[in-house]
């Protein structure tokens, strides 16, 4: 199985006020993010960098996500 590697950087919008992530870049930072994962996988620097990760995603998804 092979996957296609999308370049999200191509799809950037720089229309995100200081100090918030857009979730494509959250999502770019995720996949580089899951790689170092990958390799550490079930140390506790893993771990560590798995929570930051879920972190990040869920609060760049809640700014698109109305309750």
């Amino acid at each position: 199985m092979s996957a296609e590697i999308l370049t999200f950087s191509d799809y950037y919008v720089d229309d995100v006020p200081a100090g918030e992530i857009d979730l494509v870049t959250a999502v770019d930072v995720a996949i580089r993010d899951l790689r170092e994962i990958l390799v550490r996988w079930g140390s506790d620097v893993a771990r560590q960098r798995a929570e930051e990760c879920e972190s990040m995603l869920r609060f760049a998804l809640s700014r698109y996500v109305i309750d």
